[in-house]
């Protein structure tokens, strides 16, 4: 056998023949981190390559058993080498994860100091994006959340400015210069605009009527906790991407909603949701 099933008999043997607290602590520990993976990986490209990795265990178990050496040696080579190969397989998923933990580590922080600047901010955004939403002119906004968007702002127009209506209203004007690319918003300030989002998704669910600027604002906001708002140019329907979802056909109430959630309630961090999700769980078995 080679030093992986090793390792794995001797684990399970210690769980089941001398069971301790530091084993228990172990098991929870190693099973909320495999649940936060599968999380991750559900309904994306990684999810078929983990099952794939799964068949090739099976494989060489099932060659080891045949007495299939050359085939078995093949095979442990790769087991053997597993966290160089998730590491690889699972690039995306494994930077979400090491991001989501710095998200964490860092000091929670609210987007605006007066509550009535924050009403003001998001009744001026609301109203550029219905504006524009009836006048069919397309738009692309992204609210930088606690990862960092300096790389992104750097492609655009740095403008450091305050945020209204006539001013984003201008920016995404058809033929002018700055029309083309993605106003990013920090806080209360408009950062950059003409911005070049890189990442494009490639997820499977996404309809082919969508567009390059949405493709854009999914793909940003899978690897980000950065909020997107995005106008259609062909429909004017409004939608939002967030964790790589898009919701589609938004009204002012939800408009409102969203950004009022944003510049009210500061998100809660790995570790909080990690908490509740344990909540949760102990409720519903003693329930």
């Amino acid at each position: 056998m080679t030093n992986f099933f090793d390792q794995m008999k001797m684990f399970f043997w210690n769980i089941i023949n001398r069971p301790q607290l530091n084993d228990i602590l172990d098991i929870l520990i190693v099973a909320v981190l495999l649940y936060q993976l599968i999380m991750l990986t559900r309904e994306t490209r990684a999810s078929d390559v983990m099952k794939g990795f799964i068949i090739l265990i099976m494989g060489c178990l099932l060659s080891d058993i045949l007495g299939l050496t050359a085939l078995t040696w093949v095979l442990n080579l790769i087991v053997n080498n597993v966290v160089v190969v998730l590491v690889i397989l699972f690039q995306p998923e494994l930077r979400r994860i090491l991001e989501q933990l710095g998200r964490g580590a860092k000091r929670e922080r609210t987007l605006q100091t007066a509550d009535e600047d924050n009403g003001r901010i998001v009744s001026e955004i609301t109203q550029c994006l219905l504006n524009l939403s009836r006048r069919r002119v397309g738009a692309l906004i992204v609210f930088e959340q606690r990862t960092g968007l300096k790389d992104v702002i750097e492609t655009g127009t740095q403008l450091n400015s305050d945020i209204s209506a006539p001013l984003l209203e201008n920016i995404f004007e058809p033929n002018t210069p700055l029309h083309d690319g993605a106003v990013i918003i920090r806080g209360n300030r408009i950062m950059s605009a003409s911005c070049m989002l890189s990442t494009l998704s490639e997820s499977s669910a996404i309809t082919r009527d969508l567009g390059t600027r949405h493709r854009a604002a999914i793909g940003i906001s899978e690897t980000t906790d950065a909020i997107v708002l995005i106008v259609s140019e062909e429909t004017g329907v409004i939608s939002m991407a967030r964790d790589g979802k898009l919701i589609r056909h938004l009204d002012a109430a939800a408009i409102t909603d969203i950004l009022s959630s944003m510049y009210h309630q500061p998100q809660a961090s790995l570790f909080t949701r990690l908490r509740d999700w344990l909540k949760g769980a102990l409720s519903n078995e003693k329930n």
